[in-house]
């Protein structure tokens, strides 16, 4: 037996897809205008993973510069079959629904194969029948007119694998459980016995989050719910219970007859999410032909013990991020917002640190800037950064932030001011930017200065050190406005390195020599 603590993905890692391969486990998550795209990670007992990879990390493969932070990637799908894996999702800033593919999970994966405007909607996903054939299978508008927000359905149609295109007629099969049910989405078949079975979240990705489930004995007809639907929530645990949103699932099997199923779900902190949702695990059986998620039990639970040998890596995915600069490439965990290459960063020129370079944009515009971060995984965590930088003009400026969106951030930076270097805490609500605290740095030349970051349960305070040792530079800095439910959106916070001229072309750089993220629970 092992273990497996939930959330099995903790942080920003929603909307999971599983798939198996033999006896390796594969899950990949949205991932929005965060760049590189689509995070996979691989398992070999569901309760240790391990990052493999980014599956859309080049700039044709994720057009997304200049979109607002919770555009881009929605609800990735990854399915395996007849040695190929296959990953669908959508880009909702560009192109709609697309498939890439590899022989290998880690990759490289292919560019988009595009699918047009005849696969309406989002949250695509495939389906491998035993005859070989493919099938799409998304969700979409009304096409008899939106009588209400959400008034979607669920559609499939043969996928040709050699063109990949939609071929034959599209048939609405499933419009959710529950009367005038909102946002059936991110929908999934499986042949298990002599069913076909639809889940699929309805209710929308908020407090009235659910799992449904459907069948039919032919995949071209209308399905009949189950009797139990919604088979799986936490809506009616309240707001104040600790784990909130649940929904979203994707199940799986182990090939001996135990099955599972990954979902979304938030942990708020004072009724308050910053992590945006991660991933959870469940149990699954069957009775009477439909499944059961955490039976006896009814919601997540903190701890699902799972009849598989243990089996751990070298370099897991843990609730502490340390990152070095010794290698060549970039570290796979560190995303950017809107894009993700080296004419924001070298690794060359100094060695064992991080180079960015200021660009014109700032984080406080919906647009590609120079910043490279880690997804928030703890209420409790301390972020440290240490750096080289001597602004040359009042424009520039590098450091770190904490953010939500271009709207919503928390900015930790060194800055010029009528000829003196001084560091900054910039609150930025809603568009609206308050200093919160000013220190004057000592000396012009180029110093080392680290800056360190210590959240407690929605609450912060930032430390800087120079030649004169750590002294507190702000406290009692309020979380709450970079939450979900105060900024809006569908992303948790990053903290990250930071450094823009603000509208202005800049040749100067900023040297990063480590960056930590650690849990503090």
């Amino acid at each position: 037996m092992v273990t497996a603590n939930n959330p099995i993905l903790s942080g920003f890692y929603p909307d999971p897809s599983i798939c198996r391969a033999g006896d390796d486990y594969y899950i990949v998550n949205s991932s929005f205008v965060y760049a590189p795209g689509v995070p996979i990670f691989h398992s070999r007992d569901l309760a240790h993973w391990e990052q493999i990879g980014n599956i859309l990390n080049r700039k044709e493969q994720l057009p997304v510069e200049g979109s607002e932070i919770s555009r881009g990637i929605f609800a990735p799908t990854i399915r395996y079959h007849e040695g190929l894996f296959y990953m669908i999702t959508t880009n909702v800033s560009y192109g709609g629904n697309f498939i890439v593919t590899a022989k290998k999970p880690e990759g490289p994966w292919s560019d988009p194969y595009y699918l047009g405007e005849e696969a309406a909607g989002i949250d695509p996903s495939l389906f491998f029948d035993e005859d070989g054939k493919c099938y799409y299978c998304g969700t979409r508008p009304n096409p008899e007119g939106v009588r209400y927000n959400g008034d979607w359905e669920i559609w499939v149609q043969e996928l040709d694998l050699n063109t990949m295109k939609l071929t034959g007629e599209s048939m609405t099969i499933w419009k959710g459980a529950v009367k005038d049910c909102i946002w059936p989405e991110g929908p999934h078949i499986y042949k298990i016995g002599e069913y076909y079975y639809l889940m699929h979240a309805e209710g929308g990705t908020g407090p009235e989050h659910s799992i449904s489930v459907a069948r039919s004995r032919k995949l071209f007809q209308w399905f009949e719910g189950c009797p139990r639907n919604p088979i799986f929530t936490h809506r009616n645990l309240g707001m104040d219970y600790p784990v909130i949103y649940a929904g979203h699932g994707d199940l799986v099997d182990d090939g001996h007859g135990n099955w599972y199923v990954v979902m979304l779900a938030s942990r708020p902190c004072r009724k308050h999410s910053s992590m945006g949702r991660e991933t959870f695990l469940a149990k699954v059986i069957w009775e009477n032909g439909w499944p059961v998620i955490a039976p006896g039990v009814g919601h997540l639970e903190e701890q699902v013990e799972i009849p598989m040998e243990e089996y751990r890596f070298a370099q897991e995915v843990t609730k502490c991020d340390q990152i070095h600069f010794w290698d060549k490439e970039l570290d796979q965990r560190l995303i950017g917002i809107g894009g993700c290459d080296e004419t924001i960063y070298s690794l060359k020129e100094k060695e064992g640190m991080l180079r960015l370079y200021p660009r014109k944009e700032s984080i406080a515009e919906a647009a590609y800037c120079s910043y490279l971060g880690l997804r928030q995984k703890s209420y409790r965590f301390e972020a440290e950064t240490g750096v080289f930088f001597v602004p040359e003009n009042e424009k520039e400026t590098a450091g770190l932030v904490l953010y939500q969106n271009y709207e919503n951030h928390l900015r930790m930076e060194i800055a010029k001011k009528q000829e003196q270097k001084v560091f900054r805490v910039v609150t930025c609500i809603k568009g609206t930017e308050t200093k919160a605290a000013e220190v004057l740095l000592p000396g012009e030349t180029e110093q080392l200065l680290k800056i360190r970051l210590q959240c407690h349960d929605q609450t912060a305070k930032v430390w800087i050190a120079s030649e004169n040792g750590w002294e507190c530079a702000a406290e009692e800095i309020s979380l709450l406005p970079y939450t979900t439910e105060e900024a809006g959106g569908f992303v948790g916070c990053t903290i990250g390195m930071y450094a823009s001229s603000n509208g202005m072309e800049s040749k100067n750089h900023a040297d990063f020599a480590w960056f930590t993220c650690s849990s503090r629970n």
